[in-house]
């Protein structure tokens, strides 16, 4: 029998992450954002409705222009203002037992060394709830806000990641060896200098010498996400991520996609089922089939198609916004987002795609409307191709995530779909069994690699 799903909150500290224009219904509150309160309302909402994640988007820049300019993000409030996420971090532990909490950081943004004592204060503060999301960046400002003249080439980011990845591993995994930390008031000994370790790493990026200023969390190493679906992002998470975030436009492209994915995974030495996929997926749900309807119609009357094609088209390096809506999208090949253009074709096999299909898929893409019932019906194909969990996408904030816990989940559970109670312990230990990485983790090398140095 086929285990129950797992589900993640796509949340961002923003007002308009997805699904542009939502958050002008009455309802949402996503313009809440600002609050500290919330966030640490739907933290507490997410767990007791059992979600294992809340899942933090983040970008450290504006997209490419749309119709020449950057106008239209500021007035739509595409991902601006958006908020450090990793702030929040701390007072949503505080105020959950369970909830897993994933961050997304970028290589860009901040030195490993400095992540990695952040990261690992966090596992600390949260009893071993902390996991993250590996991303490389795809936007122009982004890279310039951070003093570069232009991106870095898409493999080449990802081979920035694979040192990046690197330093940060050798900090979490050999820096300090088990049983360092002894803090014994009768004799004054607090630590074993023999089993604290300098990693002395010296890369083409990076020289950091250590030690890791924080003893070993719970997980150690934080719970490793990866959204990526070009061949070297899934490349790199077949080598690092434990959890991947795929948008798949139906069951049996993903199926292809997690297929291929853990064959990649087996390559590198790891088990295949070392890797869990969660689908992108969006809910209109109604008591009836003609109530899910006309939400789904109500929903459709306020998303703003004109942003969608900006946040869309700011991930391909190039600027939608002078093109009539029947233009063919062609086959580009940007330094942006690959996934992107790949997911495109998936959706539309039999032509080339154009502006207006790509407007339509990603403000209907992975959307199911219908009631609980038939809902349940389609997450157990999903379920069938082989995905492990949902990547909950919202249109409003808290009612999509009210709407799903209190309709959705209790179907899911009488048909075994979906977990009834929470497993003890760190958000590693829950997913998987264990509190730490694996041994066939390239992570796990570098436990006790640094004794003699």
């Amino acid at each position: 029998m086929s285990a129950p799903l797992r589900f993640s909150a796509f949340v961002m500290n923003t007002t308009s992450h997805i699904l542009h224009g939502a958050w002008r219904l009455p309802e949402a509150q996503q313009t809440r954002f600002n609050s500290l309160d919330h966030w640490v309302e739907l933290a507490k909402t997410l767990e007791r409705g059992k979600f294992d994640y809340i899942f933090f988007a983040d970008v450290v820049g504006l997209y490419d222009d749309y119709q020449g300019s950057w106008r239209k993000f500021v007035e739509s409030g595409l991902q601006i203002p958006s908020n450090d996420p990793t702030v929040l971090a701390s007072a949503l532990a505080y105020n959950t037992e369970h909830l897993g909490i994933v961050l997304t950081n970028s290589i860009l943004q901040s030195h490993p060394f400095d992540f990695a004592r952040k990261i690992s204060t966090l596992d600390h503060a949260s009893n071993g709830r902390i996991g993250w999301n590996i991303v490389t960046s795809l936007s122009g400002n982004a890279w310039r806000n951070f003093g570069f003249d232009e991106i870095t080439a898409h493999d080449e980011r990802y081979r920035w990641a694979d040192e990046y990845v690197d330093v940060v591993y050798k900090l979490w995994e050999g820096s300090w060896d088990d049983g360092a930390l002894i803090q014994d008031k009768a004799s004054g000994l607090h630590g074993d200098f023999d089993k604290v370790h300098k990693i002395n790493h010296d890369g083409k990026r990076y020289r950091v010498e250590g030690p890791h200023l924080v003893a070993p969390s719970p997980q150690r190493t934080p719970v490793l996400f990866q959204a990526g679906s070009s061949a070297a992002g899934r490349r790199f998470a077949a080598r690092n991520a434990e959890g991947q975030f795929i948008v798949s436009p139906n069951p049996a492209a993903a199926k292809a996609l997690i297929d291929d994915t853990r064959r990649l995974v087996a390559e590198n030495g790891r088990a295949p089922e070392d890797l869990q996929f969660f689908q992108g997926l969006s809910f209109v749900i109604g008591s009836t089939e003609e109530e899910a309807k006309r939400k789904a119609a109500e929903l459709d009357e306020v998303l703003d198609p004109n942003t969608i094609i900006a946040h869309a088209a700011g991930g391909l390096g190039h600027d939608l916004g002078h093109y009539d809506l029947d233009t063919p999208i062609g086959d580009i090949e940007t330094e942006g987002t690959r996934s992107t253009l790949a997911w495109l074709h998936e959706a539309v096999p039999d032509r080339e795609p154009t502006v207006r299909d790509l407007a339509r898929l990603r403000s209907h893409h992975g959307r199911i409307v219908g009631t609980p019932e038939q809902i349940a019906d389609r997450l157990a194909v999903w379920r069938d191709a082989g995905i492990d969990g949902v990547n909950v996408t919202n249109a409003t904030i808290p009612g999509s995530f009210t709407e799903f816990i209190d309709h959705v989940l209790p179907v899911l559970r009488d048909r075994g779909l979906a977990r009834t109670e929470y497993a003890e312990g760190t958000a590693r230990r829950k997913a998987t069994g264990r509190d730490l990485l694996p041994d066939s983790h390239p992570a796990a090398t570098y436990r006790g690699a640094f004794t003699d140095s």
